[in-house]
């Protein structure tokens, strides 16, 4: 075989071999991907699930039952004459990374749920924790829910 003919001949094998190297990179991006999403998720139904526990916690505490009208009351509860917390610190939301919820009010304006504000489609679609109520089969971050149970 001529010279030119062996340089072009393993010149397609290099360009062969850098297109396998970028599918195989490209499929291990989607893997990645997959699984950084269900670690948020992860996150969202430990978070969200503290945050549930803790509304019911303040509902159930004071004097006359109550939910709360906003969530840093959740940190300090001063109906009370003593400190009370329900809730250590506030959490982001780690779908967003940003500290807002979406709230779910009940009739006296007082806060009864809160629900991931971005729009995605979750990957976990079955077996939930009961406590959490009815996450299975939904559509969006935002129909996950965190209801507490009191107004179930």
């Amino acid at each position: 075989m001529a010279a030119g003919k062996q340089r072009g001949l393993a010149y397609l094998g290099v360009l062969m071999l850098v297109l396998a190297i970028g599918v195989a990179l490209s499929a291990a991006a989607g893997a990645w991907a997959r699984q950084l999403q269900r670690e948020k998720e992860a996150q969202l139904l430990h978070i969200g699930l503290q945050l549930q526990r803790a509304i019911e916690s303040y509902h159930r505490s004071g004097t006359a039952p109550a939910y709360p009208k906003t969530l840093e009351v959740l940190l300090k509860d001063d109906r009370v004459s003593f400190t009370r917390r329900h809730l250590r610190r506030l959490y982001a939301d780690p779908m967003s990374g940003k500290p807002e919820w979406g709230l779910v009010k009940g009739a006296d304006g007082g806060i009864v749920g809160v629900f991931s504000l971005v729009e995605g489609s979750p990957l976990k679609r079955r077996g939930f924790a009961a406590e959490l109520g009815d996450f299975a089969d939904k559509a969006s971050y935002q129909e996950w829910v965190f209801l507490a149970r009191s107004t179930r």
